[in-house]
C-alpha cells in the first residue's frame, strides 16, 4: 500500500501529488486492484477529473510498483473515491449530538 503514494509523489500533478490513500484491495490473482483515495478535500465535481487523472497516471504507477518491488507483473488500478470517512464524521456527530441532548 505505501508504494502507491510513493508514485504518486513523484507525479507532476499537484492534486494528484499527495493525495491521501487509504486503502488498496487485491483481487483476480492480483491482477487487479482497487486503490482508495480520500477525495474529502475535493468537491463533487471535482473527483471525476482526480478519477481521470489518476487513471491516466495508471502506467507510471505500475512502472514505479514493478521497479520498486522488482514483480514481475503488476496489477492494472482502479481508483474509488473513499466515502467511509466521511461517513465515520458523520456518526461521530450524531453521537456528540445525542451526548449533548443527554446532558440538557
Amino acid at each position: 500500500m505505501e508504494l502507491v503514494p510513493e508514485a504518486l509523489s513523484t507525479l507532476s500533478d499537484e492534486r494528484i501529488r499527495s493525495l491521501p490513500i487509504t486503502g488498496v484491495n487485491c483481487k483476480n490473482g492480483k491482477y487487479d486492484a482497487t486503490v482508495y483515495f480520500d477525495g474529502s478535500d475535493f468537491s463533487d465535481k471535482e473527483i471525476p477529473g482526480i478519477i481521470s487523472a489518476l487513471t491516466k497516471a495508471n502506467g507510471r504507477i505500475k512502472s514505479y510498483v514493478l521497479s520498486s518491488t522488482g514483480w514481475y507483473k503488476c496489477p492494472t488500478f482502479k481508483f474509488v473515491n473513499d466515502k467511509s470517512l466521511e461517513s465515520s464524521k458523520s456518526i461521530e456527530d450524531l453521537f456528540r449530538q445525542i451526548e449533548k441532548e443527554k446532558k440538557s
